[in-house]
């Protein structure tokens, strides 16, 4: 802790916050002071953003004091938090898709500010933060780590005097993770307090000064995360020792998916280009695919989805068939099951129940019958998923909206695995899961490629990747790297092809 004055910049007492399906928030304490970085550490649906969105005005308590300055306050907005000093950079983000960068972050700006002002100023900051963005791109056409950017400099631009920062380097490159941490341990010294939300406890350990844990809305215990533990601050958070993921070496089977020279144009103006790209995926495998953000993920991901078709069929083969120009329904059919990175909006629809969320991509399973929606095995199959991979929600009626990330993640993931696919795609598996749900989510991954189906995950974070992949590969401006065998590779080797360092040359590693 850097600084530290006579009385906390934030103080809450006994903040209560209920639902009517849950208790979200129970005579819950906290306090910060004036350059500290304090960890709010907890399961998905322990009660953490909305103890942060209380703070931040979005959310009004039900019962509990919150003093500022030593001087009790009621919040009543967003608007009349920032003006007071407190800015938040959410998990979910809340940019216009159709307006630029500037355009989205003047909407956050209370004074107004001239146009080319404020381009030059998110140029400024952004490069000092290390956080690159160009102004005048327009949202829609930005990858989610690029958005994580958007956000994340749109808050540093107001000089907040307490900084919430809830999962903020969930889809950010290790390098950008780390000019990051500078920029906080700047700010802290400089006086700003700063609560922090993630579940990777590394982060936790090498950042926060202090943390207070909840677990089912309350307060479990306060820390110092540096004298923790991995595992003991884990226990602090679920209750119990960490799962550990199995995973033994088996044989791969027929190839599910083949993809042979697939080269594709982006229809994104700031998007990249694919450039001959060879990759397989066997039946009974898990093959990864790193990279940075905005190499090409996205676009590789919408032409094996069918979002965006290819101009030859024969560029890819789903099961031994020729799939390059179906639509993503006809792949279903052919086996292909797709969980994208985006929760809300594509993997999810956020104002529909979960039961008809399970509808949107099963209208060809036993959920529909001589073309008419069977209600009853809607909530059956809702109900399954939920119980199977512990989905903490209000049941099969509850809105997607009114889950955490973690928990609506789960059940994306879990929807399409009940579905049985043969082949699986997915991309960012556990971005902003808590430590456990995340090795719920690989395990559950693991054990579809026993059963025999070919998974492919696309995934910034290579300690997952190492974790549960049989082959890796990296994307780079388009290119993808030879595919490796996990354990005749390292992270070293990986992060230096993200850079794309690699040629093709090494290809005879591609079957290992």
């Amino acid at each position: 802790m850097n600084i530290q004055l006579s009385h906390p910049r934030l103080e809450l007492r006994g903040i209560t916050k209920i639902y009517p399906s849950v208790v979200a928030n129970e005579k819950v304490d906290l306090i910060v002071y004036p350059g500290e970085i304090h960890a709010v550490l907890g399961e998905n649906g322990a009660g953490k953003s909305t103890l942060m969105k209380i703070i931040y005005g979005v959310t009004r308590p039900d019962a509990g004091e919150m003093l500022w300055e030593n001087r009790e306050v009621h919040i009543e907005s967003p608007a009349e938090a920032r003006r007071m000093g407190i800015g938040m950079v959410f998990q979910h983000f809340s940019l216009f898709e159709t307006l630029t960068v500037a355009e989205n972050i003047s909407l956050a700006l209370d004074t107004p500010m001239a146009s080319s002002e404020l381009a030059q100023r998110i140029s400024a900051v952004s490069e000092e933060y290390g956080l690159p963005i160009d102004p005048h791109r327009l949202v829609h056409s930005m990858s989610v780590g690029e958005r994580q950017r958007v956000e994340i400099v749109r808050c540093l631009l107001n000089r907040p005097r307490l900084l919430i920062m809830d999962e903020p380097t969930s889809v950010l490159t290790p390098q950008a993770v780390l000019k990051l941490f500078e920029t906080l341990r700047r700010l802290a010294a400089e006086g700003c307090s700063i609560l922090y939300i993630s579940h990777k406890l590394d982060e936790i350990q090498a950042l926060c000064d202090s943390a207070t844990v909840l677990r089912s809305g309350c307060v479990t215990g306060t820390t110092s995360p540096k004298q923790e533990t991995r595992e003991s601050l884990a226990r602090m958070m679920i209750g119990k020792d960490l799962p550990h993921c199995q995973m033994d070496t088996r044989t791969p089977g027929e190839v599910r998916l083949k993809i042979n020279q697939l080269s594709l144009a982006t229809v994104d103006p700031f998007g990249t280009h694919l450039q001959n790209i060879d990759l397989e995926v066997r039946s009974g495998e898990i093959v990864g695919i790193a990279g940075i953000s905005g190499n090409g993920q996205k676009e590789l991901l919408a032409a094996l989805s069918g979002e965006q078709p290819a101009q030859q069929s024969d560029t890819t083969h789903i099961s031994g068939t020729a799939a390059g120009k179906l639509n993503p329904a006809q792949r279903r059919k052919l086996g292909l099951r797709f969980v994208p990175e985006e929760r809300l909006g594509r993997g999810a629809v956020p104002s529909l129940s979960l039961g008809l969320n399970a509808l949107i991509t099963g209208s060809d399973s036993s959920m529909v019958k001589r073309g008419l929606i069977d209600h009853s095995s809607v909530r059956v199959f809702a109900q399954a998923v939920i119980k199977r991979f512990n989905v903490k929600c209000g049941g099969d009626k509850a809105l997607a909206s009114s889950l955490s990330g973690g928990n609506l993640q789960k059940f994306i993931v879990g929807r399409e695995i009940m579905f049985a696919p043969k082949m699986m795609i997915v991309a960012q598996p556990t971005w902003g899961v808590d430590i456990g749900a995340a090795q719920l989510i690989r395990q559950a991954l693991i054990e579809l490629r026993n059963q025999g189906v070919a998974v492919l995950v696309v995934s910034e974070e290579l300690e997952e990747l190492f974790m549960i992949c049989d082959r890796i590969a990296v994307i780079a401006d388009g290119r993808l790297s030879p595919v490796v065998a996990a354990v005749e590779t390292s992270v070293a080797q990986i992060g230096l092809w993200m850079s794309g360092e690699f040629t093709q040359d090494n290809s005879e590693l591609a079957h290992a």
